[in-house]
C-alpha cells in the first residue's frame, strides 16, 4: 500500500501516514506510520512476531524484522520516541473491531534488517 505523508484526517484518509519528524524508511531512527484499523491498517490484526515488513521509496528497499507485539493508552507515548537504530513503529487504534472511538493503541515494531539501494540491481 503506499504511504503518505502526515497524519491529518485528509492524509489518513487516503492511507498510512508517515509521521513528520519522524526518520524516513531507511534511515537511523524511529520511522513511525499510523493508519486507521478499520480500512488500510486491518492488516495489522494479521502480523506476527518475526514476520518482515519491506518498504520501498525512492531511496530503495528496507526490510524490517517484527519484535514486538503491543497494545498501550493512548496516552502512551513511548512509541513515539527518537531511537538510535533503524526501527519501524506502525499505529492504529485498537481493539480492531470496536464501534466507535477505540479506547488503546495497537503497535508492531520492528527493526532494520537489510537495505537495497535504489541504483542497485541485483546480479545474477
Amino acid at each position: 500500500m503506499y504511504v503518505v505523508e502526515g497524519d491529518g484526517d485528509a492524509e489518513l484518509r487516503r492511507g498510512p501516514g508517515h509521521i513528520s519528524g519522524s526518520a524516513m524508511p531507511g534511515q537511523l531512527g524511529n520511522c513511525i506510520i499510523a493508519g486507521h484499523r478499520d480500512t488500510h491498517f486491518r492488516v495489522l490484526e494479521d502480523v506476527r512476531r518475526g514476520d518482515t515488513i519491506v518498504l520501498r521509496t525512492r531511496r530503495g528497499l528496507f526490510s524490517y524484522r517484527v519484535e514486538s507485539l503491543r497494545v498501550v493508552s493512548p496516552d502512551n507515548t513511548s512509541v513515539l520516541e527518537a531511537t538510535s537504530t533503524a526501527v519501524l513503529s506502525l499505529v492504529t487504534c485498537y481493539p480492531f473491531y470496536y464501534v466507535g472511538n477505540a479506547p488503546e493503541r495497537f503497535v508492531v515494531e520492528a527493526r532494520m534488517v537489510g537495505a537495497l539501494a535504489a541504483d542497485a540491481s541485483p546480479r545474477s
